[in-house]
């Protein structure tokens, strides 16, 4: 069985993937059976070749599927992180400190809690940024204009590529999530 990739596996360049099947025949058929086989026509190597270009198709499909994988977990990383737009809230929760105390009305230890920041809050972006445009002519003073900030331009891009790949993605990779 020439099969070489499985799922799972970090996704091959095509280069890559080629390189391996070309080493995978050579090791399994050197230069001078390869020739012999051809020369004399007994069609030894044609039989290999025919088997091997099965479980090769194998290698790419998994391979494929190795590279959808990858692009849809870091689409989805992408999209988990927060909208600069929007900012972030901050996020608190009750943790035990270690320290019990007695409970008299349950008759009961009960552990000491306090509130602990889990993520930190982070405010918006500011909408819309002023830059200084120079004109050509030299002696002319600059003016502000006011354009869409471009860490928000940027974000809405890539949250934009990031979704395309999430609804491009197969649901047989989606799955293996």
């Amino acid at each position: 069985m020439t099969i070489f990739v499985t799922k799972g596996d970090a996704p091959l360049t095509p280069v890559q993937l080629e390189k391996r099947a070309q080493k995978y025949i050579k090791r399994s058929w050197s230069d001078q059976a390869r020739e012999k086989s051809i020369r004399t026509s007994d069609g030894a190597f044609d039989t290999f070749m025919s088997a091997f270009s099965a479980d090769h198709d194998v290698n790419i499909a998994n391979n494929t599927f190795n590279w959808q994988l990858s692009e849809y977990r870091k689409a989805v990383a992408r999209l988990a992180q927060y909208v600069l737009a929007d900012g972030r809230e901050e996020v608190t929760e009750m943790q035990p400190t270690g320290e019990q105390v007695f409970n008299e009305e349950t008759m009961e230890m009960e552990d000491v809690m306090h509130e602990v920041i889990v993520q930190t809050a982070i405010e918006p972006l500011e909408p819309t940024v002023t830059r200084l445009v120079y004109s050509d002519d030299m002696d002319a003073e600059p003016t502000e204009e006011t354009i869409e900030n471009p860490l928000i331009t940027t974000d809405v891009a890539e949250r934009t590529a990031a979704q395309a790949t999430v609804n491009a993605t197969p649901q047989a990779v989606k799955d293996a999530e």
